[in-house]
C-alpha cells in the first residue's frame, strides 16, 4: 500500500471491479462506444496471465480514481510483465495519480523478482519511470511498427541474455 497526499494506492479487490470498469471507461472514452480497454481488463482477470497482486487502484476520498495492471507476458522462454492499461479518471488527471500508480506497480513488480516490464506508450513520458526502447535490450515489439513506443523497464533480476519478441497475455491479441 502506498499513499501520496490524499491518494492511497492498494491492491484491487473483487468489490472494486465495477468502479475500475467505470474509471477505465472514462479515461479511454473517445465518444465512439465502450473503449476496448474496459473489456481488456475484464478478459485479463479471466486469463492465465492475471496476477492479482499487480492490479492496483488509486483511492481518493473513498472513491477509486485510478487503476493499473501488469499481466504475464513472455520474451522467448522468459516470463516478463506487460503493463497496461493504466487509467486515471479524467477529473483528476495531471495530479500525480498516474505517477503514484506507476511507482507502486513497478515497485511491486520488482519486489516479486520480475526481470522486466514492457509497455506501449509515449517514450517522452515513460522515460521518467526508467523505460527505454525495448530494442536497447534486444527485445522486439509484438508489432514492429510500434518502434520506440514499445518500451521496457528492467529490474535487478534482468539477464542481458533475454532476447526475442515480447508477447502480451492472450487477451491483448483479441482486442475488439
Amino acid at each position: 500500500m502506498w499513499q501520496c497526499g490524499a491518494v492511497l494506492v492498494r491492491k484491487e479487490l473483487v468489490a472494486d471491479r465495477n468502479e475500475v470498469g467505470r474509471v477505465v471507461g472514462e479515461a479511454f472514452d473517445d465518444g465512439t462506444g465502450e473503449p476496448v480497454e474496459v473489456k481488456l481488463v475484464e478478459r485479463l482477470r479471466l486469463c492465465r496471465g492475471w496476477i492479482p497482486e499487480l492490479s492496483l487502484v488509486a483511492v481518493r476520498d473513498e472513491q477509486i480514481v485510478g487503476h493499473v495492471v501488469c499481466s504475464r507476458g513472455i520474451v522467448g522462454s522468459t516470463a516478463a510483465l506487460g503493463l497496461g492499461p493504466i487509467a486515471v479518471a479524467p477529473g483528476v488527471q495531471r495530479q500525480g495519480i498516474g505517477s503514484a500508480l506507476m511507482h507502486s506497480v513497478l515497485g511491486a513488480a520488482e519486489a516479486r523478482g520480475e526481470p522486466l516490464v514492457a509497455l506501449l506508450g509515449n517514450p517522452e513520458f515513460y522515460s521518467k519511470f526508467g523505460f527505454v526502447a525495448s530494442t536497447e535490450h534486444g527485445i522486439a515489439p509484438p508489432d514492429p511498427a510500434w518502434g520506440s513506443y514499445f518500451q521496457v523497464r528492467t529490474f535487478d533480476r534482468f539477464d542481458s541474455g533475454i532476447h526475442g519478441t515480447f508477447a502480451y497475455a492472450a487477451p491483448f491479441n483479441n482486442l475488439d
